[in-house]
């Protein structure tokens, strides 16, 4: 065999996932090297504070604080980003590209608002932009839409993108425990952050559907384009009304493609998926992506969303693929991007559970579906719970327009006998 090509990494951020990444790199160069004839070499490392103990196993002499540096390095051959954010990243990585260098990242933030930029700027200057880790952890799902599915026509995909909502709803579910409660639990386990917004108001897992919705569709979507709810709202009496009516919540991406107008929906929100549905058993802070085609029809892809190792593993295997390209002097492109025309969350369809504490007196139930009636939201289903002023009317619709469903809620809590009209919860279909 001939001599090894020599693939020198410069690596930006050593947090969970850069040093699990070079401990990774440390433990399997030789089997690399042996299957692709390329030696991966981790050269160089930014860090924020180059005296800090590190768990990985780390030359303090490859250690600095000027990311810059690194990439304008004729020594480097390839950058891995991994210390997120939009900026100082973006002119980071723009400038390995500029300068012939492949890059891989997990920055699902920067993709998600500026990646089209980006990955049309990789495909000038002819190498890779790689970034498995930012969607899904170490669930290989982008290279099956860039690469596998590429000539598929995908119509649909929905998931659970974020492990430490899906965390807390197990909790909630299971263990009967409050929401306050489980995301205490999820901080301390290290699944949730000090300040948990990114999660639980779902901006994490939009920026996540946004890439998903570009590579699925071939679309410029981006964080801003995509409607989102978190769950901080969910209550116990949410979960136990789900849970009696043959459901449970999770936190749910929706991204979904209309096959005679072309609209794309994207979308995340808490919903009531059914217990025979798959997604229904996916638990702690797993992920699950369904991806439904029409030639190949639905397919699943499972496994740990988030985490150093699995996040690392994936990290890996971009670096592997780019490194080999770069060895060749070839890369993989990623195509062109049409501007997408989006549809508004208030046209969007779905079936939706509506619960109202009201009087228990007569004439009321009357009165409130008749303002289910004038505003064309057909009733599939309804129950009353308690009696006298612990009275709740439980109702879940046929599918109805998002717009004629906020408006039916607004009339209802005008009515004199309705006490508390909380929000929706949105029923996953088939």
């Amino acid at each position: 065999m001939s001599a090894a090509k020599v693939v020198r990494v410069g690596v930006l951020g050593c947090g969970n996932v850069g040093g699990a990444f070079v401990t990774l790199v440390t433990q399997r160069a030789d089997e690399i090297e042996q299957r692709t004839g390329v030696r991966l070499e981790v050269r160089r490392i930014a860090v924020r504070n180059v005296s800090l103990s590190r768990d990985a196993e780390i030359d303090p002499a490859m250690l600095t604080s000027d990311a810059y540096d690194i990439v304008v390095d004729p020594d480097i051959d390839l950058v891995v980003e991994m210390i997120g954010g939009i900026e100082p990243a973006r002119e980071l990585i723009a400038t390995s590209l500029k300068a012939g260098k492949p890059v891989v990242t997990a920055n699902k933030e920067l993709l998600a608002n500026v990646g089209v930029e980006l990955y049309e700027m990789a495909d000038q200057h002819g190498v890779d932009l790689l970034f498995e880790a930012a969607v899904g952890g170490g669930i290989p799902l982008i290279r099956p839409l860039r690469e596998s599915l590429r000539g598929e026509e995908v119509r649909r995909v929905v998931g659970i993108v974020n492990g430490t909502t899906n965390y807390i709803l197990t909790k909630m579910s299971e263990d009967g425990v409050s929401y306050g409660e489980a995301l205490a639990k999820a901080q301390q386990l290290g699944y949730a952050e000090r300040d948990p917004t990114a999660d639980v108001e779902g901006y994490d897992a939009a920026a996540k559907a946004a890439i998903i919705a570009t590579m699925a569709f071939g679309s410029r979507v981006v964080a801003g384009d995509v409607y989102h709810e978190g769950i901080s709202k969910i209550t116990g009496g949410d979960i136990a009304v789900a849970k009696r009516l043959g459901y449970v919540i999770k936190l749910v991406a929706i991204i979904e493609r209309d096959r005679s107008s072309g609209e794309i929906s994207v979308r995340v929100h808490p919903a009531m998926v059914p217990v025979a549905h798959p997604l229904a058993s996916v638990r702690e802070s797993y992920n699950a992506v369904f991806v439904e085609g029409e030639a190949v029809g639905s397919l699943m892809f499972y496994g740990r969303g988030a985490g150093g190792m699995p996040s690392a593993s994936a990290v890996l295997g971009d670096v592997i693929d780019a490194a080999v390209n770069l060895s060749k002097d070839s890369h993989g492109t990623i195509g062109e991007f049409a501007r997408p025309r989006l549809r508004p969350i208030d046209e969007a369809t779905s079936e939706y559970l509506i619960s109202l504490d009201v009087d228990d007196q007569p004439g009321v139930l009357h009165d409130v579906t008749g303002v289910f009636a004038r505003h064309d939201v057909s009733i599939r289903a309804a129950e009353q719970e308690g009696l006298a002023s612990n009275a709740r009317l439980v109702f879940i619709t046929h599918d109805a327009k998002e717009s004629s469903v906020q408006s039916t809620l607004r009339e209802l809590r005008e009515l004199p006998h309705v006490r508390t009209a909380g929000g929706i919860l949105r029923v996953l279909g088939e």
